[in-house]
């Protein structure tokens, strides 16, 4: 069995998130931090045939209207903000996309827009993935592998939705 080379990742890095509809989003890498957050508005919870979903708009640099996601909820958690203060945030799950790598990742929606990334990337995102991270350069990963926001074939397509 062939074991992959570890992923080199930078302190920050172009990611997609295909399931969202989005495209490439700069994250920043955290492993101090715990969970991953994205910066969502107007953040909505909603029932659609006896199931949990979230609806909430995503801003976008260069987009007028941005975009409008909806997922399926998988929790709500107590999470520290970065200032420490704890709050309750909904949890999605959706696809992740490194380079040519991919994999499923929890992230909870909130108010990022005081920061300077929309998404940061904790640390559960990326453990037992065989990544490094150089904390002192950017960009390494390369950009995601297939346009992130064709949402082709994505085993969780059937639990998001995006309108645009």
């Amino acid at each position: 069995m062939k074991i992959a080379a570890p992923l080199m990742i930078g302190w920050r890095e172009h990611v997609g998130l295909p399931h969202l509809g989005l495209p490439l989003v700069t994250a920043k890498i955290d492993t101090g931090a715990r969970t991953s957050a994205l910066h969502a508005e107007r953040v909505r919870h909603i029932r659609k045939d006896d199931v949990d979903w979230v609806r909430f708009h995503v801003p976008h640099d260069g987009v007028e209207d941005a975009f409008d996601c909806e997922a399926r909820l998988v929790g709500r958690r107590e999470i520290k903000n970065t200032s420490g203060i704890p709050e309750e945030r909904l949890v999605i799950e959706t696809l992740l996309v490194f380079g040519a790598r991919r994999w499923t990742i929890e992230v909870s929606l909130a108010d990022r827009g005081a920061m300077a990334m929309p998404l940061i990337l904790g640390r559960t995102a990326i453990r037992r993935r065989r990544i490094l991270v150089d904390a002192g350069r950017s960009f390494l990963a390369g950009l995601p592998v297939n346009p992130p926001h064709t949402r082709s074939g994505a085993a969780l397509e059937q639990d998001t939705r995006i309108t645009p």
